[in-house]
Order: structure tokens, then sequence, then C-alpha cells
């Protein structure tokens, strides 16, 4: 029997958090994290939540841990897998949404999660998943190779199709199905990894977590100084009203802290500061704006495409 080690999981959870929040800080000279440990309570779990606000950098960046337990999943977990039905759980992971000052600094998620469902009499089932994906607002294609030859980098050491494969999930889930719009332009996305033991599961996640870093902050040091007008800054905004949209109608992290009873706080910390609204805009033919539409916002093989 492959037993999960989750006090492993668990204490690179914390260290992916620090490493993260630590590596953000060194880039933001105006703001630091700020720390709130919180408890469910009736020995249901916890988090460690840590947020960064009105940086230089980063308008709010929010870095989260944690570590929840209830008697029975929600039905963002068993709807497509109805034979967790009435199992208890417990879920464990890092979740971070990091939204910027400049426009030319893509907003980006990653997310790394171990959940085990259990029931009396029955061996417990178990999975691993995340991801990482980039939202630019105004694209360049060195940042999107880039990205993306990190998103490969994480996933070359267990098989020539695990990218392929990964990326294809991400474009299928970071879309927005009312809009017929793409997020971003994805990168890596996974769920319910079992398959070849935990060990091996356990390192996937492990790579996914560890490549987040090297594929954004050298995008955030690149585009950190660009300058800006206050029309590119009008159309971050608008366009991070996509990513509301997003969050709060498919996000299934979203979905199942809310639906799990979890801290609303730091459930909806992914959503950005600012953010502006319009009735049936669209942008001018042939503007940057438009190229974000024309050329970002569809699925590409960005490796080969651009090589």
């Amino acid at each position: 029997m492959d037993i999960p080690d989750i006090e492993l999981v668990k204490n690179y959870l914390l260290n992916l958090q620090d490493g993260i929040c630590s590596s953000l800080e060194a880039i933001e000279s105006q703001a630091l994290f700020i720390e709130d440990n919180w408890e469910r309570g009736s020995n249901t779990g916890g988090g460690r939540t840590r947020v960064m606000e009105k940086g230089r950098v980063f308008e709010q960046a929010g870095v989260n841990y944690s570590h929840v337990r209830g008697d029975s999943l929600p039905v963002s977990a068993t709807q497509h897998r109805p034979e967790l039905a009435g199992r208890k759980f417990e879920a464990l992971g890092v979740s971070l949404v990091i939204h910027p000052n400049n426009p030319f600094v893509p907003t980006s998620h990653a997310n790394v999660r171990f959940f085990i469902a259990e029931k009396e009499g029955e061996e417990p089932i178990w999975w691993f998943g995340g991801g990482f994906d980039l939202t630019p607002y105004y694209g360049f294609e060195e940042d999107a190779v880039h990205w993306h030859q990190q998103a490969q980098n994480a996933c070359k050491p267990f098989g020539d199709d695990l990218y392929a494969k990964y990326k294809k999930w991400c474009d299928e889930y970071f879309y927005l199905k009312h809009r017929d719009e793409q997020r971003g332009i994805g990168g890596l996305f996974f769920d319910d990894l079992n398959e070849g033991g935990f060990e091996r599961c356990f390192e996937i996640m492990q790579s996914v977590g560890d490549h987040f870093l090297p594929a954004y902050i050298p995008i955030v040091k690149q585009r950190i100084s660009v300058p800006f007008t206050d029309k590119q800054k009008d159309f971050q905004l608008y366009r991070r009203g996509r990513y509301v949209e997003f969050n709060l109608v498919y996000d299934r992290g979203t979905l199942f802290g809310l639906q799990t009873g979890g801290r609303t706080e730091s459930i909806l910390m992914s959503l950005p500061p600012q953010v502006s609204w319009r009735y049936n805009w669209s942008p001018e033919p042939n503007s940057p704006e438009s190229e974000l539409y024309d050329v970002f916002l569809k699925p590409r093989d960005w490796l080969s495409d651009t090589q």
C-alpha cells in the first residue's frame, strides 16, 4: 500500500511559501508581507495567509498556505468524481496571486496542493494538483517563450509528453466560456494526479512549485521599469475584470474554499484591489490593446511557433 507522507508535503509547502515571499520582497522596496495565522476551529485546520499591499512593484500580492479538514468533500470536489462523496478529507496547499502596478508586468497565479479522502474500511484516495499561469495586459513574445520554457523544464524529468498534456489542460481550464476568451497565455495545470505512486507524484508537484519563481521573476525584472501612460493603466484595470469573472465563476479553488466554509478573506485575496468595468467595450483595431486579443489570448505552441 502506497501511504502518503502528509508531513513531508506540509514541510515542502511551508518552505515554498517562505521562498516565494522572500523573493518577492527582494524586488519590492516599498512594502512587506503581513502574516495572518488563522484557525477554523473544532480541529478542522487553518492556515498562514501572507499579503503585501500598496507596494511600488506589486499593488497586491497574496501567498497563502492552508491545511484544512472536513467530514465530507463539497460539490466542487465531487462533481467529477462521485466516488469521493461522503468521505472525510484533508487538503493542504499553497496558492498565490500577484497583481503588479505596472501594466507591462503580467499578473500571475500559481497553486500546488494535496488532497486525501478517507472512508472507514476502505483505502484512502489521494491526489496532487496545481500549476501556474500568466495573465499579461501587454504581450511580449520573449516573455511568453520564457514562461513556457520554464513550464516545459518543470515537466521534462517526468516524460516528454507531460508539458504538452498540462499545457493543453491549462489552456482549457483558464478559459472564460461566457466571453469565448482565454484568461491569459496559460502555462501548466494538472489535477487528480496519483499515477506512479506517491513519491513520483510528489516530485512532479514540487517541480512545478519550484519552477514558478524562475518563470516569473525574470519577466518582472525585465518589465518593471517600462514607462506607462494613464491609458495603459486603464486598460490593465479593465482587463482585471476578466480575472475577477473567472475567479468568481469558474475557479475550483475559490469554489472549494467557499463551499467548505473556508476563510473568506484568504480565499478572496486573489481579487485585484482596483478594477474598472465598461459596457460593451472593444479595443481599437491594430492597437497594442487589440494585439493582446489577436495574438496572445489564443492558445499557441509558444516553444515551436517562435523557434
